[in-house]
C-alpha cells in the first residue's frame, strides 16, 4: 500500500468508525460529527497529502471563533469519545512524515489550542488537546507513544502563561527528559560492566545498528522481548552476523537478582549493569518504564527512542 492510500485508508477508516457503535444516549446532547479536513483536490502526491493533513488535521476543531457547547462529554460540540479516535488516527499520520513536518504539526495544533484557551477560559479545547498528548504520545503503557512528538508539544506547553503554577514544573521537567537523545542525535555514552567486571561503553560497541535494551530480571514484558529477538530469524541471523548489536543494560542496585537472571540472557549479547548507577540519576536517559528500547545507528545516532517494540521489530525485519 503506497503513501497515498495509507492516508486514505486511515481517514475513511475513522470516518466509518465514528458513525458506528451505540452512543448509548448521547444523542440528547446533538452532538457534532467532527469537521474532518480534506486536502486540495489537485493534490494527488501520498507524501504531501500525508504532510497536508498532519498540519492542517485540526483546523476544524481548534478554530478559536467556533462556539459550541464543552463538557465532560463534548469538546466545542463533537463528542470526546470522536476527538480521542482522531488523535489516535492522528499519530498514525505523524509517523508517515518527515522530523520537521510532525514538529511543525505538533507545534500548530498547540498554538491553535492555546488561542482557544486565551479566547475562552471555559473552553476544554486546550485541556482536552494536552491530556491526549500525553495519554498517546508520552504514557510509557501507549502503542504509539512517542516522545519527540510529545516534546514539541510538552516544550510549548511549559511556557504557556495559563497553565496553573504547580503544573509549570512538572512540564518543564518533561520538556528537559524529552529533549534528551532525540532522534537523529548521539545517545548519551556511559560504561557498563559485564558480569566478570569488565568494563566497556555504550560507544565502544562497534556495530552497524545497537539495540539498546533496559531490562529487569523478572519482568514479564523483558522476557517477552528476549523471547523475540531469540526467536525472530531475521534478527537472530542480524546478531549472529555482527550487524547488530544487543545491549542488555540493568540500571538499579539488586546484582544478586541480575547474576541469578544472568542464564536468561543470550551470551553473544552485551549484558551489564550501570556500576556508577549514571544512567537513572544523572538522568542520562528518560528510563520511565522498564523495559524502554532505543535504536542506534554505527556512529550511535538514535534511530527509535523508546520505542515500541513491535515498531522497532518491524523496522529490522524490513532492513
Amino acid at each position: 500500500m503506497n503513501m497515498r492510500d495509507r492516508v486514505i485508508f486511515i481517514l475513511l477508516f475513522a470516518a466509518l468508525a465514528a458513525g458506528c457503535g451505540n452512543r448509548n444516549g448521547v444523542e440528547q446532547f446533538k452532538a457534532l460529527p467532527f469537521p474532518d479536513t480534506a486536502p486540495p483536490g489537485m493534490m494527488t502526491d501520498g507524501n504531501d497529502i500525508a504532510e497536508y493533513m498532519a498540519v492542517n488535521y485540526w483546523n476544524g476543531i481548534t478554530d478559536p471563533s467556533r462556539a459550541y457547547p464543552s463538557d465532560s462529554l463534548l469538546v466545542s460540540g463533537v463528542l470526546k469519545e470522536d476527538v480521542e479516535q482522531k488523535f489516535a488516527d492522528w499519530t498514525m499520520i505523524l509517523e508517515m512524515v518527515s522530523p520537521e513536518t510532525a514538529d511543525k504539526a505538533v507545534g500548530r495544533l498547540y498554538d491553535r489550542a492555546a488561542a482557544c484557551e486565551r479566547k475562552d477560559t471555559s473552553s476544554n479545547v486546550f485541556e482536552t488537546f494536552t491530556s491526549l498528548a500525553y495519554k498517546y504520545l508520552y504514557d510509557p503503557n501507549s502503542p504509539l507513544r512517542n516522545e519527540d512528538h510529545y516534546h514539541s508539544y510538552v516544550r510549548r506547553l511549559a511556557s504557556f502563561e495559563g497553565i496553573p503554577p504547580e503544573m509549570k514544573g512538572k512540564y518543564e521537567f518533561d520538556a528537559r527528559m524529552t529533549g534528551m537523545n532525540r532522534t537523529g542525535t548521539v545517545a548519551a555514552d556511559f560504561r557498563f560492566s559485564d558480569k566478570s567486571g569488565r568494563m566497556n561503553t555504550l560507544h565502544g560497541i562497534k556495530a552497524p545498528l545497537t539495540l539498546l535494551f533496559f531490562s529487569n530480571p523478572g519482568c514479564e514484558a523483558c522476557m517477552n522481548i528476549i523471547q523475540v529477538l531469540k526467536g525472530d530469524q531475521k534478527i537472530s541471523v542480524m546478531i549472529s552476523q555482527g550487524r547488530l548489536a544487543v545491549l542488555n543494560i540493568y540500571i538499579d542496585e539488586d546484582l544478586q537478582a541480575w547474576r541469578e537472571y544472568m542464564p536468561i540472557y543470550p551470551e553473544e549479547w552485551y549484558n551489564g549493569f550501570d556500576p556508577d548507577l549514571v544512567i537513572r540519576t544523572d538522568n542520562l536517559y528518560n528510563v520511565r518504564a522498564i523495559p524502554s528500547l532505543y535504536l542506534l545507528d554505527s556512529d550511535k545516532r538514535v534511530i527509535m527512542k523508546d520505542a515500541p517494540e513491535n515498531k522497532v521489530f518491524n523496522y529490522l525485519n524490513n532492513l
